[in-house]
């Protein structure tokens, strides 16, 4: 068994991997990372583990989680299954670092798109040959919602809402047609951008 602790921007994801299948998953709060991975590696017998954390984590829980089972960090020097192309590669994210490494072991010899709809909404290319080039970040939707309720003086701050109209009829409707339906919109078009280059895409929407 093995334990998978993903640390995101906005909540942090745990899951127990069994030959390869999840078998167990939830999301945590920060404090309480140690008390669940060590109750988790207890129930489930693991003897390995694995983290990747863009967010916030303090040292000291770090330290806690290597004395408790032997744990890999996930870092711009960790071994992966693809060729980095990328310019900058010691500021790629770890999140879009193990996103193009699941690509390349479930979707090998393909020309692959994945598309993370998180915090930001993240698009990463690999081609047929497992060379990783980038891609694009773009805000997700809660901080387009977020931004627009910030930078602006009248603007309410309103729950993502889909609204199957072309046309606002008022501000709240205005703000959910711009918000959702616009990254609706910006996702169509990244994958109708690829495609035109790669007719033999695979797209990955996950989130």
């Amino acid at each position: 068994m093995n334990l998978i602790i993903d640390v995101g921007n906005t909540r942090i994801k745990i899951a127990i991997f069994n030959n390869g299948k999840i078998i167990h998953s939830e999301s945590i709060t920060g404090k309480n990372i140690v008390i669940k991975a060590e109750e988790l590696i207890n129930k489930f017998e693991c003897k390995n583990a694995i983290i990747s954390s863009v967010g916030k984590l303090k040292k000291s829980q770090k330290v806690k989680l290597h004395s408790i089972i032997n744990l890999i960090e996930l870092t711009s020097e960790t071994k992966t299954p693809f060729i980095n192309k990328y310019s900058t590669p010691k500021t790629l994210g770890m999140d879009r670092v193990a996103l193009v490494s699941a690509a390349v072991t479930l979707f090998s010899n393909k020309n692959v798109l994945v598309i993370d709809a998180g915090t930001c909404i993240t698009y990463d290319y690999i081609d047929i040959n497992t060379c990783y080039y980038g891609g694009a970040i773009s805000p997700g939707i809660l901080m387009r919602y977020k931004s627009l309720n910030k930078f602006t003086e009248n603007l309410p701050l309103l729950e993502p809402k889909y609204a199957n109209q072309l046309i606002g009829e008022s501000t709240d409707s205005c703000i959910h047609i711009g918000a959702v339906n616009g990254t609706i919109s910006e996702i169509d078009s990244f994958i109708n951008q690829y495609r035109k280059k790669n007719k033999d895409l695979t797209v990955v929407l996950t989130g």
